[in-house]
């Protein structure tokens, strides 16, 4: 018996017989930020009262080849009149944490970093905060990715309150379960020396996104929280940061 043609539209393929529609790109993606109504510790302590009432956002995109291992990366975010405030929490193995150097080599290491625009006329400036496990910072305010680079000095990222579950080195690598949290607090103050900031107010919206890597580790990983369209792991592409939305 003779088959008779079968015509797929464009928005549609043929898999195993079957017919389903083409996979659409993640849209970006998008966090409320909510006000801190008292002063924060700064402590790396996740399970505290005023992070308890705050949502969390998942870190679970891959870039590249996924690692065997794949850890579980939340992050909330808060602010109020001078700061912001991210903490991160990561359920890991194979942690390894070495550089000790402020502006250092952090990505390295098993890391969560923070690229935000706070700028909202020029959503593609922006800083790139890395922090390792053991508490080591890298903060660049980058105008041009891989051009036009300033590196923030190491007095001035002092300023920003960093605490860290883990010891300021982790080596040898640590291949059991472990928790690890970095909670930090970037003031305002600091950014506006490079940046025009738009100040955190209900109706104020920034670009950000948030990340995990651990590439001289011997659990390769490089994830983010808003999808990025790179066949290559590169976290330098702000096209595709998603939306941090005050309220």
């Amino acid at each position: 018996m003779a088959c008779l043609p079968i015509f797929i539209s464009d928005n549609q393929i043929k898999l195993s017989g079957s017919m389903t529609t083409t996979e659409s790109k993640p849209k970006a993606s998008v966090y409320k930020v909510f006000r801190l109504k008292k002063p924060l510790k700064i402590n790396a302590d996740w399970e505290k009262p005023e992070w308890k009432k705050i949502k969390a956002l998942k870190i679970t995109r891959y870039m590249g080849n996924k690692s065997p291992f794949r850890p579980v990366v939340e992050a909330k975010m808060m602010y109020d009149n001078e700061n912001v405030y991210v903490i991160f929490r990561t359920k890991d193995r194979f942690v390894r944490s070495v550089v000790q150097e402020v502006n250092g080599n952090v990505s390295g290491d098993s890391c969560v970093e923070f690229f935000f625009s706070p700028d909202s006329n020029v959503p593609l400036k922006y800083f790139n905060l890395e922090v390792n496990a053991g508490g080591t910072p890298l903060m660049f305010y980058v105008t041009l990715p891989r051009k036009e680079i300033i590196k923030v000095p190491e007095n001035e990222i002092k300023e920003i309150e960093i605490a860290h579950s883990l010891p300021i080195k982790v080596d040898p690598e640590i291949t059991e379960p472990v928790t690890w949290i970095i909670e930090y607090r970037i003031p305002l103050s600091v950014l506006s020396k490079y940046s025009n900031v738009t100040r955190p107010e209900p109706g104020v919206s920034w670009k950000a996104n948030f990340y995990k890597t651990g590439n001289h580790t011997s659990n390769i990983n490089y994830i983010t929280w808003s999808f990025v369209d790179s066949p290559k792991p590169n976290f330098h592409l702000p096209r595709f940061f998603g939306t941090l939305r005050f309220q």
